[in-house]
């Protein structure tokens, strides 16, 4: 058995001490944290884990939720082989076997049961034990066996359900206020008056806004570059997942209500000579908790 730490070994047996079986299960491994035993407010490591195995024709994907180490990997795509091979499967010798890791949740790393023998960083960091692989290549083995066979799978156990049960150690947002006079989305400071600028220039944009946190814009955009479209229309050209786009948030000062929302644009080589203007999105919190949706555009500028 490898060494552990007077230090962690004291903080851990105050979360908790693993018992007899534990420690013999994990040899040897010493326990760092009793993570398999440790269940307030949830469980600390997952006791259900999700295994799939996808076809594509003469590709097959083995989606893992962990990360395996180099020899792991091989002697699982070894073993999913030889059972779609022996079994009589229409997958001939062209067949490419892949892994996708980190596939549906996370459970850490996966060895094979020599590495782990020797705890280093990825034995260490296998959860499961030593015989991990060993459980992953029986699971796989079967979902191959079903693939020939053309057999329905049982879903098994589902994964609990911890979205309402999240710790969060981040204050929640309080409220979002503007100046007198302001609505959420106004200019604080525009583009100058009729101004032009030019490929790699920097254009800068600053709104009244509120903390993005109230709306993480999913699938959305906090920012937006938009070119005139035949002197009529406003057409996207550019949003926040654009490298040349860069959205910066800061309140006034640390506990202050006010904030504000700065859009930069760096004019990227590829962009269409034109006339544009930049769009923040946002969403605002009153002190009653509701969510009020903004926003608001700048003055309109020359890309020449």
């Amino acid at each position: 058995m490898k060494n552990g730490n007077v230090f962690w070994s004291f903080v851990r047996n105050l979360l908790k001490t693993p018992n007899k079986e534990q420690i013999e299960c994990h040899l040897p491994k010493p326990i760092l944290l009793d993570t398999g035993e440790m269940k307030d407010p949830y469980d600390w490591a997952p006791s259900i884990l999700p295994v799939q195995i996808l076809r594509i024709g003469q590709l097959v994907i083995l989606s893992v939720p962990g990360e395996f180490t180099t020899m792991a990997g091989r002697r699982l795509r070894d073993a999913v082989k030889s059972v779609l091979y022996a079994g009589g499967s229409d997958l001939d010798s062209n067949v490419h076997i892949v892994i996708a890791g980190l596939a549906n949740t996370y459970s850490q790393y996966v060895t094979t049961f020599e590495e782990y023998q020797v705890q280093r960083y990825e034995g260490a960091s296998t959860l499961y034990g030593p015989h991990t692989l060993s459980a992953y290549i029986q699971e796989f083995e079967k979902l191959a066996m079903a693939i020939v066979r053309d057999e329905q799978v049982a879903p098994g156990p589902q994964p609990p359900d911890l979205l309402q049960r999240q710790i969060s150690l981040l204050p929640p947002v309080i409220l979002d206020i503007t100046p007198p006079g302001v609505n959420f989305g106004d200019i604080k400071t525009d583009v100058p008056p009729r101004a032009i600028f030019r490929k790699r220039d920097i254009v800068t944009v600053t709104f009244w806004s509120a903390s993005p946190r109230n709306d993480l814009m999913t699938e959305g955009t906090f920012a937006l570059v938009e070119i005139l479209h035949n002197q009529e229309r406003w057409v996207p050209a550019y949003d926040d997942d654009d490298f040349c786009l860069r959205f910066k948030w800061a309140r006034s000062s640390k506990l202050s209500p006010l904030s504000h929302a700065t859009i930069e644009w760096r004019v990227p080589e590829s962009a269409v000579l034109g006339v544009y203007r930049m769009t923040h999105f946002g969403a605002s919190k009153n002190i009653f908790g509701s969510i009020r949706h903004f926003t608001g555009s700048s003055s309109a500028f020359i890309v020449a």
